[in-house]
């Protein structure tokens, strides 16, 4: 119960996070840093992922070769 409430609670902080409604206000890391400004997008983009998953939604399907069915 404990655990499935982090895992919610990260999801959506990751999810906010990238929608940015802050305009920049709020940045980890500068995006004008060269090579390390969107490491936190790509964190928070990770954390969505696994908090996705978690809950079982497979997102790799969406980025999977589409199989045609043999006519």
């Amino acid at each position: 119960m404990l655990k499935t409430f982090f895992v919610a609670a990260s999801g959506i902080i990751a999810l906010l996070y990238l929608l940015n409604p802050g305009m920049g206000i709020f940045e980890l890391m500068p995006d004008s840093l060269p090579l390390v400004g969107n490491l936190d997008e790509a964190a928070a983009a990770a954390v969505l992922i696994a908090a996705l998953r978690y809950f079982g939604f497979d997102s790799t399907r969406f980025f999977s070769a589409r199989r045609s069915s043999p006519n």
